[in-house]
C-alpha cells in the first residue's frame, strides 16, 4: 500500500465515525456541550438580563433577617401573602413562585388561608407544580382548567400523571406550570422544558404557560436551549417584606409595575442549587428566570444539526490527508489544524451572537483524532523508512557520516540522481587468478574478507563512499552523498594509507610472498551519482566517463607505479602532495593520451 493511500483510507474511516456520531451515536456530543458551556459562560457576560424580569431572592441574608419575625424556614404562608398583596398593588404583569405549595400547614391553617385570600381576586399569580416519576397520579381530565393542561388526543380520557400540585391554593387559582429540572446525559442543565407529553395530554412548563397567556413569540414544542444572561435584577426577600409592613417606605411605588416578578430560593441551605452551563451550583430560580426571559423575547438558542459538523470534517479532513500524503512536516500540519480549530471556535462564538448553538467542537475533535492517528502512522512509516535508509547508507558509508546525513536531511532513497564533481578510486589485486590456482578456495575467501575489511575501513575512515566490490577489485568515491570540497585530497590520502597498510598485511601473510600486490587508479571529474536499480533492489553508485577513466588509470599500474592519479586529481590537491610525472598513456575508449602522476606524501603530511 502506497504511503499516500494509507492516509486517505484513515481519513475515510474517521469520516464514517464522524457521520455515525452525528447520526445518533453521539460519541462527541459531550465535546459540543462542554465547548458550548465554555463559550456561553463567556458570552453571557455580554448579555444583560431583561429588566422586565425581576427576582425576589430568599437568600441567606433574608433567612437571618426574618428569623425573628417569621421563624425558621419554611415560613408561615401568611408571609408570602403579605408579599403578594404588596406587589399586586403595583400592577405587575405576573407574580411567579418558584416554591411548591403542595402540602397544607396542619399546625398553622390560618396562614394557609391568608395565602388563599391574597390570591382570591388575582389572575396573574402563578404557582409551580412538578411531574413525578412514581405513583399512579390523578386523572388529568379531572384536574382544574387553571393548570393549563391540554388534551391532544380525544381518545386519551383515562390518562393519569403523578403531579405535585399546589393543593394549598384553591383549585381555580392553580395558574402555573411545571418547573422540573431537565439535565442532559452528563447531569448539566442546558435546556428548559416547554411542554411534556403524557398519554395524549400536553402539560406546560411555567415559562410556556406564561408564553401562552401573554402571547409571546412561538417556541420549540418540547424544550428550548437556554441563552444565559447576567446582571439580572435581584432583590432580597426581606427588603420587600419590610417594605410591605411599613406605612412609609423608601421603595418606589411602581417598582414592579409591568414586571414579571419571580419569587424563589437562592440560599445554599435551601438546596435549590443545580449544575448548569453557568456553574455547578446555580440557583434554580435563576434557571426559571432565564427560561422565562428567553421565551418572552424570543431569545432562546436555536440548535443547528450536528451533521453539519460532519461536512466540515469531510472537507477539512481532505486537506489534512493531503498534507500527510504529500509528506508535509507534521508540525506545519498541526499549526494548520490549530488554525482550523480557532476558526471553528470563532464560528461557534458567532453562532451565539446570532442566536444559534453551532455544535462544531466534536468536528474539531474528530479532526484532531485523525491528526494524531495520521501522525503516528507517519511516524511509524518515517521510522521504518529511516531504518531502511540508514541500513542502505551504512553499507557504503562510515557510521559517523550516516549520522551527519541524518542531521542534514540528505538521506533520501527517493532523491533523484544528480551530476556532481567527485573523485573515483579503483583498486585491483595483481595476479589474483594465478594466486587462486595456488591456494584452496576457502583460503582465498578468507584472504579476500580480511583484505576487504582492512581496505574498506581505510576508505570509510577518510570519508569515502564504498560503491561496490567487483571480484577482487574495490570501487569507491569521494564527494557524494556527503559534499566534500577536498574530495581529491581525501581520496589520495586514503590510497596512500591503503598501500601502506598492504605492506603490513603481506608481512602477516608471508606465504603470499611477491604474488600479492594491488594497483590504485584515481580520477577527478563529473559523474552522475545516486540510487539506481530496480524497485526491489537499489544501489548507491556513480556512473559516467569519470568512473571509466579511473578504472583505465588503475589498469596502467600493471606496468607503472602502484598508485596513479589523473592530471585533474593532481591539480585538485597539488598543495598537499608531491607528484611524480609518469608520462602520458593511451587508454581504451579515448583518442587522446592521459597524463598520470604518482603521489607522494610531503614531509609535513607524512603519517
Amino acid at each position: 500500500m502506497k504511503r499516500s493511500i494509507r492516509f486517505y483510507y484513515l481519513w475515510a474511516i474517521v469520516v464514517v465515525l464522524a457521520l455515525a456520531d452525528a447520526g445518533g451515536l453521539n460519541i462527541g456530543l459531550w465535546a459540543d456541550n462542554r465547548m458550548g458551556d465554555v463559550l456561553q459562560r463567556q458570552y453571557a457576560q455580554q448579555r444583560l438580563a431583561s429588566t422586565d424580569v425581576v427576582l425576589i431572592d430568599i437568600d441567606q441574608a433574608s433567612l437571618q433577617t426574618m428569623n425573628g419575625e417569621a421563624g425558621n424556614w419554611p415560613w408561615p404562608r401568611s408571609v408570602h401573602a403579605e408579599i403578594i398583596r404588596y406587589i399586586l398593588e403595583q400592577n405587575p404583569k405576573a407574580i411567579v413562585f418558584d416554591i411548591l405549595f403542595n402540602e397544607a400547614d396542619i399546625f398553622r391553617p390560618e396562614h394557609d388561608a391568608a395565602l388563599r385570600d391574597a390570591v382570591a381576586n388575582a389572575s396573574n399569580v402563578y404557582f409551580p407544580y412538578t411531574i413525578m416519576d412514581l405513583g399512579q397520579g390523578d386523572l388529568l381530565r379531572d384536574l382544574p382548567p387553571a393548570l393549563g393542561l391540554k388534551q391532544m388526543d380525544l381518545k386519551a380520557k383515562d390518562t393519569r400523571a403523578a403531579l405535585l400540585l399546589p393543593r394549598v391554593i384553591q383549585p381555580e387559582k392553580w395558574f402555573g406550570g411545571t418547573i422540573n429540572f431537565l439535565p442532559d446525559a452528563d447531569g448539566i442543565a442546558r435546556r428548559y422544558t416547554t411542554y411534556t407529553s403524557v398519554g395524549g395530554w400536553s402539560i406546560p412548563s411555567m415559562p410556556a404557560r406564561l408564553a401562552r397567556d401573554f402571547d409571546w413569540p412561538p417556541h420549540h414544542p418540547e424544550a428550548i436551549r437556554l441563552n444565559w444572561q447576567t446582571q439580572r435584577v435581584h432583590i432580597p426577600y426581606h427588603a420587600i417584606y419590610q417594605a410591605a409592613n411599613q406605612q412609609n417606605t423608601s421603595r418606589a411605588a411602581d417598582e414592579f409595575t409591568g414586571k414579571i416578578v419571580i419569587i424563589g430560593t437562592a440560599a445554599p441551605g435551601l438546596h435549590d442549587l443545580r449544575p448548569t452551563t453557568m456553574g455547578q451550583t446555580y440557583p434554580g430560580v435563576e434557571i426559571l428566570a432565564t427560561a422565562i426571559d428567553n421565551l418572552q423575547h424570543g431569545a432562546a438558542l436555536q440548535d443547528l444539526p450536528r451533521w453539519g459538523g460532519s461536512i466540515l470534517v469531510l472537507l477539512a479532513g481532505v486537506v489534512l490527508a493531503w498534507g500527510f500524503a504529500s509528506g508535509l512536516h507534521t508540525l506545519k500540519i498541526a499549526l494548520g489544524l490549530c488554525g482550523i480549530t480557532f476558526a471553528i471556535t470563532g464560528l461557534m462564538w458567532m453562532g451565539l451572537r446570532y442566536g444559534y448553538f453551532v455544535p462544531l467542537a466534536a468536528s474539531a475533535g474528530w479532526l484532531w483524532v485523525y491528526f494524531w492517528l495520521a501522525a503516528v502512522l507517519a511516524y511509524v512509516a518515517e521510522k521504518n523508512q529511516r531504518e531502511q535508509t540508514v541500513a542502505m547508507f551504512s553499507r557504503f558509508l562510515d557510521a559517523r557520516v550516516v549520522k551527519q546525513l541524518m542531521v542534514s536531511g540528505e538521506m533520501d532513497l527517493h532523491k533523484p540522481a544528480e551530476a556532481r564533481e567527485i573523485t573515483v578510486l579503483f583498486t585491483d589485486i595483481r595476479g589474483f587468478t594465478t594466486l587462486s590456482e595456488a591456494h584452496a578456495p576457502a583460503y582465498m575467501v578468507d584472504l579476500l574478507n580480511k583484505y576487504f575489511t582492512q581496505q574498506v575501513s581505510i576508505v570509510l575512515k577518510h570519508g569515502g563512499t564504498l560503491d561496490k566490490f567487483i571480484g577482487d577489485a574495490i570501487m569507491a568515491f569521494w564527494g557524494a552523498p556527503v559534499r566534500d570540497t577536498e574530495h581529491a585530497r581525501h581520496a589520495v590520502d586514503a590510497a596512500l594509507e591503503m598501500r601502506e597498510a598492504l605492506v603490513q598485511f603481506k608481512r602477516e601473510l608471508p606465504e603470499l610472498a611477491t604474488d600479492f600486490d594491488v594497483g590504485f587508479g584515481i580520477h577527478t571529474g563529473t559523474a552522475v551519482v545516486g540510487f539506481m536499480g530496480s524497485a526491489s533492489r537499489l544501489d548507491y553508485t556513480a556512473i559516467g566517463d569519470t568512473v571509466n577513466l579511473a578504472s583505465r588509470i588503475e589498469g596502467l599500474t600493471k606496468t607503472s607505479s602502484k598508485i596513479l592519479v589523473s592530471d585533474s586529481t593532481r591539480a585538485a590537491c597539488d598543495d598537499h602532495f608531491n607528484f611524480t610525472n609518469q608520462g602520458s598513456h593511451a587508454v581504451k575508449g579515448r583518442l587522446q593520451q592521459v597524463s598520470v602522476f604518482e603521489p607522494h606524501r610531503k614531509i609535513d603530511n607524512a603519517v
